[in-house]
């Protein structure tokens, strides 16, 4: 981290903002800090002093100065910003509110943010796609626990340039010492959050002390009056030197001869010619056009929105990313992401959302909170029961399938991401990856010539996941024996995965915990998921007590490829039947962690079919089984694409 208290004089003449800057890139930035800081002032001042108002918005200006205005018989150029009648009437930021202006040397988005604690989530909505953020500080208070919050989001968000505006430096007549020692205490503060620069200003915004002009009340100040620090600084760049990456938001089917996929390029440059890769399949092609509304071009760079089409017949859909094949994005189904929490209602370890990122939106679960940052200290604390509404924490997110990402502070654009309630579809935190969780980081799929459809058409049949759930003894695995057996006799193709067998080889190094039988239902899922991609009908007996591990597995598989059902019996009709007298034995406590007993099992919620096997016989079960199956695979196979198979 750079903190600069001065650079070069630029002197007093106002002709010197009139010189052409070339490279400068339209500036995003936000302004944020403690309540009454001056944020809202600071860019009327810039609005009003930049710009200029016209006649009847300084008569409207005026109007509600001294309706809601805080500054006597001055314009209250906050008042440009509080849009809101609730802001004006309390006299605080409530909203984010954007301002578009320019001067003749660069053109600026600004977002005012809330200052409350309360309003963190608006603050971190604002963060989340600004360059820079200028962190404002009343020269009186110096730094406030909201400041250091703002300026651990700023970092968390990505936000890598920051302005350190000391505002009223007029109530402490213009003190030196005052605002060196707020800038040493920030310097000490945000050492560890690694700002590439931080440029500190003193500045009075209700009367504009080095906002536009230079102070002559600040005559020991040497440096950049904030406007022209905030035309030079150089934030452009790092996202074309990153690798290439584009969200595939659309696949463009123009013609039956045109198939381009369409998106905006998140980082990096492409040119025809050059390889790509889609990252979660690991299929790869080259570049054959890239196609713009205004014509071919020969290369694009970040934040061109383009549509490319491959020399090859590629598997692409919405929500892919398509990448440099050299420098390949992670993928996997387990990360570790710090979060800004948003929602009214706590969020907790195992509740379940959509993860939403890129163009791509997938089930997702909340495995673990692992920890909660404090803002004051940055100190990472023992996790809490739930993050609470604007809580900052670390936690660990296992989604259904796996995602393509790089690490939030290498691509804030293939980094983050937001988790959305799947009932209400409110977005109830903002997440940035820390990390894969999976062990074999380096490791990306490679592409197979034949395809699981083919596959599948080779052996006339749709593949499909049977799962059968129940508690121990239910009849589950006779059921699916009997199953087997008749859709073998129909000339299909089948596996048979049953729980006790499976733990003689694959899962023999499990216990029956409940971390252990989680683990045992995710391998079970991936070796059905296998099976399938070989084109099998796969029935599963497993007891899988926990609705949410089935629901992992579920999700796992699309086009209605899995069915779960439920094998009902009672505790009673399963403990007088025990067939293998386990029982018996978890009641004399020779077996701990036994479902139905010391463990609970959670029935399905909407399952395909529920068989009642203490009033049905099983072959009447089986019979039920296989009719389902057989109608479900017939109408699926119909459906197939003839040109995959």
């Amino acid at each position: 981290m750079t903190v600069s208290l001065a650079t070069r004089p630029l002197g007093l003449d106002p002709a010197n903002d009139l010189l052409p800057v070339r490279d400068r890139g339209a500036l995003r930035f936000i302004t944020c800090g403690s309540v009454d800081d001056g944020k809202s002032t600071l860019i009327g001042r810039l609005l009003h002093d930049s710009i200029g108002l016209l006649e009847d918005q300084v008569a409207g200006l005026a109007s509600d100065s001294r309706r809601f205005g805080t500054t006597g018989e001055d314009l209250d150029l906050a008042l440009l910003l509080d849009g809101l009648e609730a802001e004006r009437e309390q006299g605080i930021t409530i909203d984010v509110a954007y301002r578009f202006f320019s001067t003749a040397r660069r053109a600026f988005i600004v977002a005012d943010t809330p200052g409350h604690a309360q309003y963190t989530r608006n603050m971190a909505t604002g963060a989340s796609t600004a360059e820079l953020a200028i962190l404002l500080v009343d020269a009186r208070k110096g730094l406030l626990e909201q400041t250091r919050r703002h300026a651990a989001i700023v970092s968390l968000l990505g936000i890598r340039h920051v302005v350190l505006a000391v505002n009223k430096i007029d109530l402490v007549d213009f003190s030196r010492d005052g605002f060196e020692a707020i800038v040493a205490d920030f310097h000490a503060f945000a050492a560890p959050l690694g700002f590439r620069s931080v440029v500190a200003v003193p500045v009075s915004a209700r009367f504009g002390d080095n906002v536009t002009i230079r102070s002559r009340n600040t005559p020991w100040y040497e440096g950049p009056t904030l406007i022209r620090h905030l035309e030079q600084v150089q934030t452009t760049g790092e996202d074309a030197a990153a690798p290439f990456r584009m969200a595939v938001q659309w696949v463009n089917r123009a013609s039956l001869d045109f198939r381009g996929f369409a998106g905006t390029i998140a980082s990096g440059r492409v040119a025809v010619g050059d390889p790509v890769v889609v990252a979660a399949s690991g299929r790869a092609s080259r570049v054959r056009r890239i196609v713009t509304q205004d014509g071919d071009l020969a290369a694009a760079e970040a934040a061109r929105a383009v549509t490319l089409t491959l020399s090859d017949e590629v598997d692409i859909s919405r929500g892919d990313l398509l990448a440099d094949p050299r420098q390949r994005p992670a993928t996997a189904r387990r990360l570790a992401a710090d979060l800004v929490w948003m929602d009214e209602k706590a969020g907790r370890a195992g509740d379940r959302y959509l993860l939403k990122i890129g163009s791509a939106t997938v089930p997702a679960t909340v495995t673990r909170l692992v920890d909660r940052l404090d803002v004051a200290s940055l100190a990472r604390l023992p996790a809490p029961q739930g993050f609470e509404l604007n809580a900052i924490g670390r936690a660990e997110i296992e989604t259904a399938s796996r995602i393509a990402f790089d690490p939030y502070s290498d691509n804030r654009e293939t980094g983050g991401f937001i988790l959305v309630d799947r009932a209400t579809h409110l977005t109830v935190a903002a997440g940035m990856i820390v990390e894969s969780l999976d062990r074999a980081r380096e490791v990306h799929r490679h592409p197979t010539e034949v395809t699981p459809a083919a596959r599948a058409g080779l052996k006339g049949q749709s593949p499909l996941v049977v799962w059968l759930t129940g508690l121990p003894g239910s009849g589950k695995s006779t059921i699916a024996n009997l199953v087997e057996r008749r859709l073998v006799a129909f000339g299909r193709h089948t596996a048979l995965l049953d729980g006790d067998n499976l733990r003689q080889g694959l899962n023999a190094d499990l216990g029956f915990d409940a971390a252990a039988r989680s683990e045992n239902v995710r391998r079970v899922g991936e070796v059905a998921k296998l099976m399938t991609e070989a084109g099998l009908i796969v029935l599963v007996a497993l007891v899988s007590p926990f609705r949410a591990d089935r629901d992992r597995v579920a999700a796992q598989f699309g086009g209605g490829q899995f069915l779960e059902i439920f094998v009902d019996a009672s505790p009673d009709t399963c403990r007088e039947r025990d067939p293998k007298g386990l029982y018996a034995r978890a009641e004399a406590g020779s077996i701990a962690h036994f479902t139905g007993r010391a463990q609970a099992y959670e029935p399905p919620l909407d399952p395909a079919l529920v068989l009642r096997s203490d009033v049905v016989t099983a072959e009447d079960a089986a019979e039920q089984v296989v009719e389902l199956i057989l109608a479900r695979s017939e109408a699926a196979l119909t459906s197939l694409d003839a040109s995959q198979l």
